[in-house]
């Protein structure tokens, strides 16, 4: 094995061997503006090469594009990969600021169809219920998940954004083998009590945004300033206005400890990430940053080579109860709004 090859992991109790490290896919033709196809897909590739296996998508994404975009690659490495795609949030075709959240039988039913038909495969390996609809009993739709699993179309189920209670009443129902929700050094309010029910369950944890969506590399400050049109963070109340500039100065002890270890500050914020598991004793953490160029993959595959020690984290702790502004402007789509 390579020496640049990231190492593997266990995903919750009795999930699959994985890549201590994800990709997300989104990005590669969605969410961030312009993109290159042809850089996107040699950094699947090279992720692939560096050892990566859990590969991160949606059908909301660019409303199942990303699904197809992906389907060659996995095609192409089916036994290789553990496939991991959502369903039961979509966009408004009338207004594309507004999402539509479904968890009932019917939808997921539509939802896994139209997923298998634009991936081309026969099974998805990881399914999540990409964000929850209170109107509808959360063991109601994990129940509905667990016929996929016994039709053979889904292996593992996932949960994304849920709170401590969600997570305990769907595992009753069928076995939850990760819990995909926002996790780095700005986003912290699942440690409180979504990550100790992980624990007690023997769920994995697989960390979205993990880079605070590009923020924590230092690659831009103002967003809607700095970043195109077509971005979806020029919206997100943490990179605009006053709070960007505030959240900008909390990087400095994250640049210093990137300088002591001759390391970028996004490796920093990803190894703290990949500390996380032991931590808080959970059954394997596996954070998906996302990119869509292969020097990036290889900078942050490289970033599971870096341990922290516990002064460093000492330092980096404080930084989450600084932050200014919310991860979203309707927080009610996550576990935190509402605990």
């Amino acid at each position: 094995m390579s020496t640049n090859t990231i190492t593997q992991v266990q995903l919750g109790a009795d999930g699959p061997q994985v890549g201590v490290q994800g990709l997300g896919c989104m990005g590669m033709n969605f969410g961030y503006g312009p993109t290159d196809a042809d850089e996107a897909r040699a950094t699947l590739e090279r992720a692939l090469e560096l050892g990566v296996t859990l590969y991160d998508t949606a059908d909301m994404y660019g409303a199942g594009a990303n699904e197809e975009f992906l389907a060659p690659f996995v095609g192409e490495h089916r036994d290789e990969i553990v496939l991991a795609t959502k369903f039961s949030l979509a966009t408004d075709p009338a207004d594309p600021t507004k999402r539509i959240i479904r968890n009932d039988r019917p939808y997921l039913r539509q939802c896994i169809e139209d997923s298998l038909r634009r991936l081309d495969v026969e099974a998805v390996d990881l399914y999540y219920m990409h964000r929850r609809d209170v109107t509808i009993p959360i063991e109601e739709t994990v129940g509905a998940m667990a016929e996929l699993v016994a039709e053979g179309k889904v292996k593992y189920l996932g949960l994304s954004e849920v709170t401590a209670d969600e997570l305990r009443a769907a595992h009753a129902v069928h076995p939850i083998t990760a819990l995909q929700s926002e996790w780095s050094l700005f986003s912290r309010d699942i440690e409180e009590n979504v990550v100790p029910a992980a624990a007690d369950l023997g769920v994995g944890v697989v960390p979205y945004s993990p880079l605070g969506r590009g923020f924590l590399t230092g690659a831009f400050v103002h967003a809607d300033q700095e970043l195109s049109g077509g971005d979806f963070r020029r919206q997100q109340p943490r990179f605009t206005g006053d709070n960007a500039a505030a959240n900008a100065a909390l990087l400095d002890p994250v640049r210093a400890l990137a300088a002591g270890h001759d390391a970028t500050l996004g490796q920093v914020a990803l190894a703290w990430v990949q500390q996380r598991a032991a931590a808080h004793g959970l059954a394997g953490v596996v954070p998906i940053p996302g990119t869509r160029k292969r020097s990036r993959v290889e900078e942050n595959t490289a970033a599971t080579r870096i341990v922290l020690t516990d002064s460093e984290l000492d330092l980096l702790e404080p930084i989450a109860g600084k932050v200014a502004g919310d991860r979203y402007t309707d927080m009610t789509f996550t576990s935190a709004g509402r605990e």
